[in-house]
């Protein structure tokens, strides 16, 4: 990337100053492309990455494109395809997309793309509507151990990691993973639709997604997948609850296939400092997302890892 440089000079020696310190964005235009719908947390992260990013004076604009559909899996041939070579553009995506993969088996991959940042992580939550009959997690155990079939869950696209999670819960109280009633969408707004209109008994989704319709007292949280309680959040983990079950979902950026080192090592740069700003530090705290940062070769490596773990746990679920 060609970088305009200035020249200051004082004490008898110029100093040279990279465009990012004199104010220059690193980007003039950086198009982000979201393989769902909006309002579901890859759409939360793009637009989090667009605040940060222009409160630090590390992007001039940002265009959006939103195509959801089956966990990514409609979008990612259509990224893959359309931005090939194109050095300004970035992908939202994560966990979820590993599993969809392997449920859709389509030949269009993470590995199709060039891995830049994961940023987060988040435990998903299970949830109610205030209004049901289900008010606690003993009801909502019990309901599940008396017959699967009858506990329609919504989450996030089919084989995702909200239906994981479910298929890991109905087996950790003895039953068919194979049984769950899972009512999948293409992202959070549709989901926290179904579970208020009374359309699901419960919902599986990240934290943030909910969040808003827990605060308004809509929504019933009933216990979170983390290895510990949500910071701020007093709702128990399902480990407390007697169940044997941990689960995150974690979120990075992609670019496309068919970028030169120089282009990715410029989209590396961008984010390692989207992460190290100011404002990117109030987006994590205020959507209570885990900071798991990790750039280029090393999220490669665990992403190889996390499609390997994935088709173990989908085989022995019955989703694969």
């Amino acid at each position: 990337m060609q970088i305009n440089k200035r020249e200051f000079l004082g004490l008898g020696a110029a100093l040279v100053l990279p465009a990012w310190a004199q104010g220059k964005p690193l980007f003039e235009t950086l198009n982000m492309f979201v393989p769902a719908a909006p309002g579901g947390g890859w759409d939360g992260t793009a637009r989090a990455i667009e605040r940060a990013a222009k409160a630090a004076g590390l992007v001039g604009n940002m265009a959006f494109e939103n195509v959801g559909g089956a966990g990514g899996m409609v979008g990612l041939p259509r990224y893959v395809n359309q931005r090939k070579g194109m050095g300004n553009s970035l992908m939202v995506g994560g966990s979820v997309m590993v599993g969809a993969a392997i449920a859709n088996k389509s030949p269009v991959t993470m590995r199709n793309v060039t891995p830049i940042a994961r940023l987060t992580e988040e435990a998903g939550v299970v949830a109610v509507p205030a209004g049901g009959k289900i008010k606690t997690w003993k009801d909502l155990e019990a309901a599940i151990k008396a017959n699967p079939k009858a506990v329609s869950v919504a989450g996030g696209s089919a084989g995702g990691t909200d239906h994981v999670l479910l298929g890991l819960i109905i087996k950790a109280l003895g039953r068919n993973p194979r049984d769950a009633a899972y009512v999948a969408f293409a992202g959070g707004g549709p989901a926290n639709a179904a579970l208020l209109g009374g359309q699901v008994v419960a919902g599986i989704s990240g934290y943030s997604e909910f969040e808003e319709q827990i605060k308004a007292g809509r929504l019933l949280p009933l216990a979170v997948s983390g290895n510990r309680r949500i910071p701020g959040v007093e709702v128990p983990t399902l480990t407390e609850l007697g169940v044997r079950v941990t689960a995150a979902n974690w979120r990075g950026v992609f670019a496309p296939p068919g970028i030169n080192p120089a282009q990715r090592d410029a989209l590396v740069e961008f984010m390692s400092r989207v992460h190290a700003s100011e404002a990117w530090r109030k987006e994590l705290e205020t959507r209570k997302w885990t900071d798991v940062f990790l750039a280029a070769q090393a999220f490669e490596r665990e992403i190889e890892a996390n499609i390997r773990d994935t088709e173990e746990v989908m085989k022995d679920l019955g989703l694969a």
